[in-house]
This record gives structure tokens, sequence and C-alpha cells, in this order.
């Protein structure tokens, strides 16, 4: 009894470790990525590209944007295939260390004003490169932490590396919150800077995590049983290709949806409803911070409910809301705005703080890490472009809200559909290759 105990404390102990390391790599992730979210409204578009129309301006940063979501599956292609035939562990060291460098590099970037047209060209191409690396690393980290996870503890770990979100965004909007007090001179030449240089220091910290990260146990397990596939993203697409679609779907909201209520909201209300910057990055703020919460309740939640149940709860309730949200914020009043802001990215962060475990339990072992990371990455690669698709319908529609909400409303009903169909194909444990032949999934408890 006594070395079981031990055992179990030791398993313990390497859980807690692994879900550190993949929730310590997310947030770095996630603040470099969500850094050039906000940049892209307030920075980006005034520095970086010269236009006297600022509806052109900000198109040209929002599309640099979009081009790295457009990366990502490259990335997923590439760090899948190496995940899945070498391991977890290794393709997660270098994913973050990509990461890290590309987003310090922004930070010494020269603007327009000081070369040119090779100002906005050289973003994008950093842009793209941090697109590849974010195109393995949160999947990796979900990837390793549920492998690590028994199954009963599942909603609760996968919630773990999802905190790194609003973390993230709290980690970035209070950098550029800070730096925003700054004179407007001082923040255009400097103090924007800031926010991207500090990935340098929070890299070092990551990799020493990392580096003492343990594999898979359930990778492990597949190695000593047989030789990994040779082309796990082959076998992948053409043998699972409604759970891609599923799992594409799924991902939606809480990527898509939190770029529209975060990215686009932040340039709405400065440059339509000329709100001030500052309020925007502290509505995002308090929304990060109520994401904590709903992502660790609704992680527990989902262990007794499943999944696929919480992700439609919260595709149905973000459908329902998305009209309100933008009421309050059109009132320009501080307090509703907030209020608004808040509302929406918790109810978007439901079905995201289960996103990790139904994901990775759509995929056998053997194409798991290229499942999850295609799955999330075409989501996100579509995600991209909600914040340009929002800026144009707007214009579209006159600059009424409504023809944004109506857009939040599609991608909300997307994200239930996938939680509805995800829990139905939801594999077992033991899965290494798709049991079922086509057309006859397996059922879960969802």
């Amino acid at each position: 009894m006594a070395d079981q105990t031990t055992r179990l404390l030791a398993d313990e102990t390497v859980l807690r470790r692994v879900a550190a390391a993949a929730f310590v790599g997310t947030a770095l992730e996630w603040y470099d990525y969500f850094l050039y979210g906000t940049a892209s409204s307030i920075v980006f578009n005034r520095l970086f590209f010269a236009s006297k129309d600022p509806v052109v301006a900000t198109a040209g940063a929002f599309a640099t944007f979009a081009v790295g979501f457009l990366a990502r599956p490259v990335g997923a292609a590439i760090f899948g295939h190496f995940g899945d035939r070498y391991g977890r562990r290794n393709a997660l060291i270098i994913t973050v260390t990509g990461i890290g460098v590309v987003t310090g590099l922004i930070g010494v970037l020269p603007t327009y004003a000081s070369i040119g047209i090779a100002a906005p060209v050289l973003l994008t191409l950093l842009r793209i490169l941090q697109g590849i690396a974010v195109g393995g690393e949160w999947s990796g980290a979900m990837t390793v932490t549920i492998e690590h996870a028994p199954a009963a503890k599942r909603g609760r770990y996968g919630a773990l590396p999802q905190i790194g979100s609003p973390v993230g965004t709290l980690l970035s909007s209070g950098a550029f919150a800070l730096v925003a007090l700054l004179p407007d001179e001082s923040f255009d030449a400097w103090g924007w800077r800031a926010p991207f240089l500090a990935a340098f220091p929070l890299l070092g910290i990551v990799l020493y995590l990392r580096w003492k990260l343990e594999e898979s146990p359930v990778f492990r397990e597949l190695l000593e049983k047989s030789e990994p596939a040779r082309f796990p993203m082959g076998r992948l697409v053409a043998g699972n290709p409604v759970r891609l679609l599923t799992g594409i779907a799924a991902a939606l909201l809480g990527i898509g949806g939190f770029y529209l209520l975060t990215t686009f909201m932040i340039s709405y209300g400065t440059e339509t409803l000329k709100l001030p910057k500052s309020l925007l990055l502290n509505a995002t703020l308090a929304g990060a911070v109520v994401e904590v919460l709903i992502l660790l309740a609704f992680g527990r939640i989902a262990e007794r409910f499943g999944s696929g149940l919480v992700t439609v709860l919260g595709g149905v309730l973000s459908a329902v809301f998305a009209f309100p949200v933008f009421w309050l914020v059109d009132t320009k009043q501080p307090a509703l705005v907030v209020l608004g802001i808040t509302v929406g990215i918790a109810l978007l962060s439901i079905p995201y703080a289960v996103n990790g475990p139904l994901l990775s339990e759509l995929f056998p072992t053997d194409v798991r890490y290229s499942g999850v990371a295609l799955a999330s990455n075409l989501s996100g690669a579509i995600s991209g472009f909600v914040p340009l698709m929002a800026t144009g319908f707007l214009a579209a529609s006159g600059k009424q809200s409504w023809s944004v909400a109506v857009l939040l409303v599609v991608i909300a009903l997307l994200t239930a559909l996938g939680g509805y169909v995800g829990g139905r194909l939801r594999l077992p444990d033991s899965s290494v290759s798709p049991p079922e032949p086509p057309g006859r999934p397996v059922l879960g408890k969802d």
C-alpha cells in the first residue's frame, strides 16, 4: 500500500509539473499573439501602414494579423508531424523558442517613417514566422497535458493550458495599458516596443520549465507497441475528415469570437465610438479575469457532464447574448462597456474551457498531435480573418454594430454544432488508429 501511495504521489507530481510547463508556455504564446492583435489596433495601423484613411490603415494592420493565422496550419503540419513521430516534448521546446524570439524581434523593427515599405514587409514576415511557431505550440501543450492526465481529471487539467489565454491577455493588455499612460510622442517613439521586448526574459523562464518536461506516457507506450506513422498528417487527413471538420467548428468561438470581442472591439471602440483606448484595454483586462474563473469552473463541470455538452451550452449562450453585448458597448457608458465586453468574453470562454479534452479525444494517439494541431489551427486561420470580416461588415452596414453581432451569432452556433457532434465522436482512451469503419462513430459519455 505504501509503495502504491508513493507511486500515485510521484505521478501527481509529474502531472503538476507537466501542467505548469504547459500553462506557462501557452501564457507566453498568447501573450505574444494577443500583443500583436492589440498593437494592430492602436500602433501598427499608424506606424507601419501609411494611409490618410484610418479604415484603410486599420484594414492593412488586420490583414497582417490575419496572415499569421494563415501560417498556423503550416506550423500545425510541421510540428504535428514532428510531435507524432519524434515526441511531444521536443516539439514544444522548438515552438516556444520560435514564438519568443520572433516577438522580441518585432520590438526592434523600424517603422514606415524610417525604412518605408520595408517596414510592413518585415512585419508581415515576422508575423508569418510567429504563426508557424504558434501552429504547433498550443496543440502540443494540450496533447501532452491530456495524455498525462487520468480520464476522470482531464477537464481540470485540460483547463490549465487554456488559462494561458486570459493570463496572456492580462499580460499583453496590462503591458499596453501601462505604456499607454505615456505621452503620445513617447508611446509612438519607444513605448509600444517595451511589451514586445519583454518576450525575451519570459522565454528564458519557459525554456527552463520545458527542458524538465517528461515525455507523454501515452506516446512512450505507442513507441513500445509499434513504429510511429511515417506521415501522420496524411493518415490523419485520409482517415478522419469528419473529425477534423468537427474540431474546427468546436474551436471557432473560443478563437474567432475572442478576437472579435478584443482585437476588433478595441478598433471599433476607438475608431467608430471614439472611446479612449485605455477604457477598451481595461475592459479586456476585466474580461480576462472573469475568463480564468470560467475556465476553472467549466473544466470541472465537463468532468461530470462531458465536454460536448459544455461546448453546446457555451455556443448557444454566446449566440443569445451577442446583440446585448454590442448594445451595451454602443451606450458608450464606461461601466456598461466593460460589462458588455466582460459578459461576451465570459460566455465564449465556456466552450474554450473544454476545447482541449474535446479535440484530444476526437483523434487516435498516433495522429493526435497532428489532429489537434490541424483542427485548432484551421479554426485559427478562419478566426484570423474575423476582425477583418467584422470591419467589412461594419463598413457595409453604415457602421451599425448589429452586422457584427450577426457574425458573432453565426460563429457561436457553428461551435455549438461542433460540440454536439464532437461529443458523439469521442474515441476510447486506448485507440491508436480509428477503430471504427467510416460512418460508424464510437459513442462517448458526452
